[in-house]
């Protein structure tokens, strides 16, 4: 056991460990209690709450790649709320634990996830698609043609 107190959760490690990240923090515990008022759910959401997601756009689309490593599709939904909001939203559940287990680091982060978007006019909401490969979602959302103004040629008479 290291004489040392973790940052991460409480979890020690041996002193001797040349790979610890186990630092002393004085401010260990004095944070977390100004979030004893805070619901369950709220806290278990902001452990996940940051999934990283890419916005590009081209020429024919609006483009969102997720990084959501280790989740299945069934554990993703990819919604339109209110007309042309778009929510990427899932849940990583804990790993089971066993009685005899010794676990030894926690960093990856469990629990659910939210991203909301407001998508531009020019999105065609029923043509929305959505893929995942490698644990990267990619939605889709397909643009309208630019409507350029018609020009119409007038003759000249002379």
């Amino acid at each position: 056991m290291s004489l040392i107190p973790s940052i991460f959760g409480g979890r020690r490690t041996d002193i001797f460990d040349p790979f610890s990240l186990d630092i002393w923090d004085p401010f260990d515990g004095f944070f977390t209690s100004s979030l004893t008022n805070v619901p369950t759910s709220a806290r278990e959401t902001s452990a996940f709450a940051n999934a990283q997601i890419d916005w590009k756009e081209t020429p024919e689309a609006h483009i969102f790649k997720a990084d959501v490593p280790g989740l299945k599709k069934e554990e993703v939904k990819v919604e339109v709320e209110e007309g042309r909001i778009l929510q990427i939203s899932g849940e990583r559940s804990k790993e089971n634990e066993e009685k005899n287990d010794k676990w030894h680091r926690v960093e990856r982060s469990s629990g659910k996830f939210m991203r909301r978007f407001r998508l531009p006019e020019n999105a065609k909401i029923n043509q929305i698609n959505a893929s995942m490969e490698n644990g990267v979602l990619t939605v889709t959302v397909p643009k309208e043609e630019e409507k350029k103004p018609e020009v119409k040629s007038i003759d000249i008479s002379g």
